[in-house]
């Protein structure tokens, strides 16, 4: 029985979400800069290439986080979150704080966009510890008949409020220096905001119970073979947490930062408008955290995460309608299409903690979401745009449906097989 938890207090929900927010935000910053960022760090004649270099450092990005799980997912699993959770969200901030001051190819040469793939591999590291920490640190401090909602809470309202606040800023830098401004310089503004706030929640973390095996002494794993043997039994979870993970986060990677770039780069649609748009799509992701939380609680987690991911399948091709140039296309698909992506959203990462026992929880989330967001996240937002551009669209989503509609199917596997344990 999982009764040595910590009762959470307020302070310690907004450590907790208040450093996944602000992950999330500097991680989701340097998506939405990319189409100003690209030119200064990956110049082209052709801004569209510019921008698919820039997209293709956010993808690589990625593919340190499964690495950093397998690193440092059985580390966390042993001695417990707090520690790891410190580190990663300072480790963050530093990064961005770098990228915002990075002078550009024209002082640095080749050098510059080498650096910038240095900062962002390092992000991906941290993020890569960080929402699988978060994610069951915040299920193991909740009480019981809560979790749904607390998830819901941190790991979706939170959560989503880091990529809303990267829209946010984003969208009152370009409406008060303008587009000029913004692709000379304001680009770096937000990224030293980020940076500002994550040293400031990094404070408030100080604040956190322990949570993880490492305060159940009783199921405590003394040695990283032992972890690694148990993730090996529960292997299938793993793989359940692969697809129900990269089912969520290829639509969310398309709608965060794929469309606003096609808007910016591609159709050369006004900045500010496109971030505004983004922005009130943001506000739906936050929104339905609580919501998804409260019916998980309600009816059940599985029931209510199988409905709404059969109905993000069809989601999908909504962005066909966003095919040329014009705003209200992009918001029809921004806001439309977004009501099922984001209450999507939050069910996923409860559902990912309920594939994993305790002793294993921090590693087996974190092998899965990393190998899933590298593979399907990661690579979201270029192949939206280097789709549009090749005139293939329509496989693209056809892609990213058929992944979704594999997560229902294989999470349906997982608990037939009795690969879905609860949450203790």
């Amino acid at each position: 029985m999982h009764n040595q938890s910590p009762k959470a207090k307020l302070p310690q929900y907004i450590a907790l979400g208040g450093g996944v927010a602000v992950e999330w935000y500097d991680w989701s910053i340097y998506g939405l800069m990319s189409a100003f960022l690209g030119p200064h760090f990956f110049p082209n004649v052709d801004p569209v290439l510019s921008t698919l270099s820039a997209l293709a450092v956010f993808a690589l990005g990625f593919v340190v986080r499964p690495i950093s799980g397998a690193v440092l997912g059985p580390i966390t699993d042993r001695i417990g979150h707090k520690k790891v959770l410190m580190w990663s969200i300072g480790v963050m901030a530093l990064c961005s704080l770098g990228i915002g001051l990075m002078p550009s190819y024209e002082k640095l040469g080749i050098a510059a966009g080498a650096f910038i793939l240095i900062l962002r591999l390092i992000q991906g590291i941290s993020t890569g510890i960080e929402q699988p920490a978060a994610n069951a640190a915040a299920l193991e401090i909740a009480s019981p008949g809560r979790r749904g909602f607390f998830s819901g809470v941190v790991n979706g309202a939170f959560n989503q409020s880091g990529n809303l606040l990267a829209s946010l800023v984003s969208f009152l830098t370009s409406m008060a220096l303008g587009k000029e401004v913004m692709a000379d310089w304001g680009w770096r503004v937000p990224f030293i905001i980020g940076a500002l706030l994550g040293l400031i929640v990094m404070y408030t973390r100080r604040h956190l119970p322990e949570t993880g095996a490492s305060v159940a002494t009783n199921r405590k794993l003394e040695s990283t073979a032992k972890v690694w043997k148990e993730i090996w039994k529960h292997r299938l979870g793993v793989v359940a947490i692969i697809f129900v993970t990269g089912g969520s986060m290829i639509a969310n990677y398309i709608w965060i930062t794929g469309l606003p770039n096609l808007a910016n780069a591609t159709f050369k649609e006004n900045s500010t408008e496109v971030f505004g748009i983004t922005t009130a799509f943001m506000v739906l992701m936050v929104l339905a955290g609580p919501v998804v939380g409260y019916l998980a609680d309600r009816f059940g987690s599985s029931r209510v995460y199988l409905i709404l991911r059969v109905m993000l399948v069809p989601s999908y091709f909504i962005v066909l309608f966003y095919s040329q140039p014009g705003m209200e296309q992009f918001a029809v698909v921004m806001l439309g299409g977004g009501i099922i992506l984001a209450l999507n959203q939050t069910l996923f990462n409860y559902i990912t903690a309920t594939l994993m026992p305790q002793e294993i929880r921090t590693t087996g989330i974190a092998i899965g979401y990393g190998i899933a967001v590298t593979v399907f996240g990661g690579t979201a937002s270029y192949l939206l745009v280097a789709a549009q551009r090749a005139g293939q669209m329509a496989l693209f989503l056809t892609y990213g449906a058929s992944v979704c509609a594999l997560s229902v199917i294989i999470y349906i596997w997982a608990h037939r097989r009795g690969h879905v344990v609860g949450v203790e």
